[in-house]
Parts: C-alpha cells; sequence; structure tokens
C-alpha cells in the first residue's frame, strides 16, 4: 500500500536530534558558532535522515524578505518578450532573486488578477511589460507603492524608471538604410498607435528622418494584426499607388513584420526586387525568408537585465530619481532591403 510522502518539519528534526526548535532554527540560519560540535552533528544526520528541506519563503517572510520579483508581461508569445524574459531571469539568478512571470495574454481580468496575487505574495518589486496592457490596469500599477520597472512602453503622466530601446534612433537609422538603397516612396507599416509610446516614437522618427531626404516620401498604414485582408489591400493600394516605382516598407514590430511578409507572397511581390522591406526585430526565420528579411535588432536580453538589476537598486533603497535607460540597436542588412 502507497503512503504519501509527509514532508519532515522542524519539529521532526529537533526530536530526532534531541533538541529544541530553536537549536535547529539557529543552524540554519548560520548561527553555528553557539552550538557545540555534538549538537551540530546531530541536527545534520537528523537533516539528512528525514531528507528535510525548510521552507524559503517562510523563512524569507520571518526576516522580512522574500526576495521575489513579480513579472507581467502582456503577450508570452510575442518572441519580444520571451528574449527579455531570459535576460531577467538570468539577472535574478545572478543576484539570489526568485522571478513570478505572470502572463495576461492582453486580457483585463487577468490583468487585475495578476496584480492583485502578486501582492498577496509580498513581492519586493515588479518589472512590467505593458505594451498590450489596458489603461485600468495601468493606473492600478500607478497606485502600487512597490519598486517597479517599465520595459519598453511608457505610462503617461506616471514618473517611473524605463528600460528599452532608442526607438528614434533605430527608426531613423532603418529610414536612412533604405533611402541610401534607392527606395523613394516609403510606408511605414504598424498595429493601430492608441497610446504605445514606441510605436509613435518609431513612426515620428521615420516621418522626420524621411522629410529631409530629398526626393524620398513617407506614408504611414496602422493595420490589426489579426486582419490579413485588411494588410493586403493596403500593401496593394500602396504598390499601385505609386506604380511599383522604388516603394519599399517599414514595418513596427517583428509579429506584424511576419504578417506583412505573408501578404507579400499573397500579392505575388518579391522583396529586394519589387519592393523593399525591412522589420524591426530580429527573428530566427528572417534569414531564411526569401533573400533574407533585413532587420532592426533589439538587445532584447540586455534590456530584460538591465530591468532587473535596476529595480533591485530600488529595493536596495536607490532614492535618484527616474530615469531612462535607452538601448541602441543594430541593423541587420539583407536581401530584402538592397535594390536589385
Amino acid at each position: 500500500m502507497n503512503r504519501k510522502a509527509i514532508r519532515a518539519t522542524i519539529s521532526d528534526v529537533a526530536r530526532a536530534a534531541n533538541t529544541g526548535k530553536t537549536s535547529v532554527s539557529r543552524y540554519l540560519n548560520g548561527e553555528q558558532n553557539v552550538l557545540s560540535a555534538d549538537l551540530k552533528q546531530r541536527i545534520e544526520q537528523a537533516i539528512a535522515d528525514l531528507d528535510y528541506r525548510p521552507s524559503q519563503m517562510a523563512r524569507s517572510l520571518k526576516r522580512g524578505r522574500t526576495r521575489l520579483i513579480g513579472l507581467i508581461i502582456a503577450d508570452i508569445t510575442n518572441p519580444y518578450s520571451i528574449d527579455v524574459l531570459s535576460g531577467i531571469e538570468a539577472a535574478c539568478r545572478a543576484h539570489g532573486f526568485t522571478l513570478l512571470m505572470c502572463n495576461t495574454n492582453n486580457e483585463i481580468d487577468l490583468e487585475q488578477y495578476y496584480l492583485q496575487l502578486l501582492s498577496s505574495y509580498q513581492v519586493e518589486g515588479i518589472v512590467v511589460n505593458a505594451v498590450g496592457m489596458h489603461e485600468a490596469a495601468l493606473s492600478q500599477l500607478q497606485q502600487s507603492l512597490l519598486p517597479m520597472v517599465l520595459i519598453d512602453r511608457k505610462i503617461p503622466d506616471f514618473v517611473c524608471d524605463v528600460v528599452g530601446l532608442n526607438n528614434q534612433e533605430a527608426a531613423a537609422m532603418a529610414t536612412q538604410h533604405l533611402a541610401d538603397n534607392g527606395w523613394k516612396n516609403l510606408l511605414f507599416v504598424s498595429e493601430p498607435l492608441g497610446l504605445v509610446n514606441t510605436r509613435r516614437e518609431r513612426l515620428r522618427a521615420f516621418q522626420d528622418t524621411a522629410a529631409a531626404l530629398p526626393g524620398v516620401l513617407a506614408e504611414n498604414i496602422e493595420v490589426p494584426l489579426t486582419q490579413p485582408t485588411q494588410i493586403d489591400e493596403a500593401l496593394r493600394a500602396f504598390y499601385q499607388r505609386h506604380q511599383g516605382k522604388s516603394c519599399a516598407l517599414m514595418v513596427g514590430n517583428g509579429a506584424l513584420t511576419l504578417q506583412v511578409a505573408r501578404a507579400l507572397q499573397r500579392l505575388k511581390l518579391t522583396w529586394g526586387e519589387e519592393i523593399g522591406l525591412v522589420g524591426f526585430d530580429d527573428l530566427e526565420w528572417a534569414e531564411l525568408a526569401g533573400s533574407g528579411i533585413t532587420t532592426l535588432k533589439q538587445p532584447t536580453w540586455q534590456i530584460g537585465y538591465a530591468a532587473l538589476e535596476q529595480v533591485i537598486r530600488r529595493i536596495d533603497g536607490d532614492l535618484t530619481p527616474p530615469e531612462e535607460k535607452m538601448f541602441s540597436g543594430e541593423l541587420i542588412v539583407r536581401g530584402s532591403s538592397r535594390r536589385a
């Protein structure tokens, strides 16, 4: 007959070692200098015999520290978020913190639930990747007194540390690259701008850079990620409006770049020949698609690592004014932006 294993307690250890719980607690907390050699040996043997493993949560709460960091991600399916998560998790390991990751899936009910859940777990700080978060959840974040760092998206009228990409520099670099390769009619393709600062900053830099380039015309469209027919129609209209002459696209993020690439295939337009293409985020498939797609690579792992280190500094009492730490991107040039 199988019996479910019962986890040993500190009382079990004390009983097996023929001592009190206070002595065992001192042993576990590193105060072994106050224990005799014989008592230490008995406690060690009891712990080994019982396979005793202390509750780290209980010990942390007793010391007034949980060493837990909360992470709220709007969409874990986004490759950008996965790379950022990897950097955050690496920084947690390096600094002795444990990460509690919550994926809201862009759903308002989940956003509210996870904010309350992290509070109940007494996390010491929060990192937020809020690109898809609703305003109600962002408002609740504003009211939190926890040390917090935002990744990528800023919250209007909320003074907080932000870590992300230098969007102006990156978009200007990509726009200049298209112009240098002879593309004269440029279209910036993004998801609906809303209040998302990353989309607005990239569009503004695209427009400002193009305006300073002789003979370059700049347009922009906003398309839902999940509406392929609408994407097809917008791209067809752009291409036909300029009679196929020197047309190129800049796409605002990796997920949309994939949908635009699919649309170009449906329209039988070959990137690098009939139309130019540059996308944000260097996804693994980009180098394998046709002649390869030129991308603006973000240092996502470094962004995640830096965000976690910043929230730890705040936890440790850093009271300097909130800052924005912006990383430079790297243009990975492939066939899609080189005119044949």
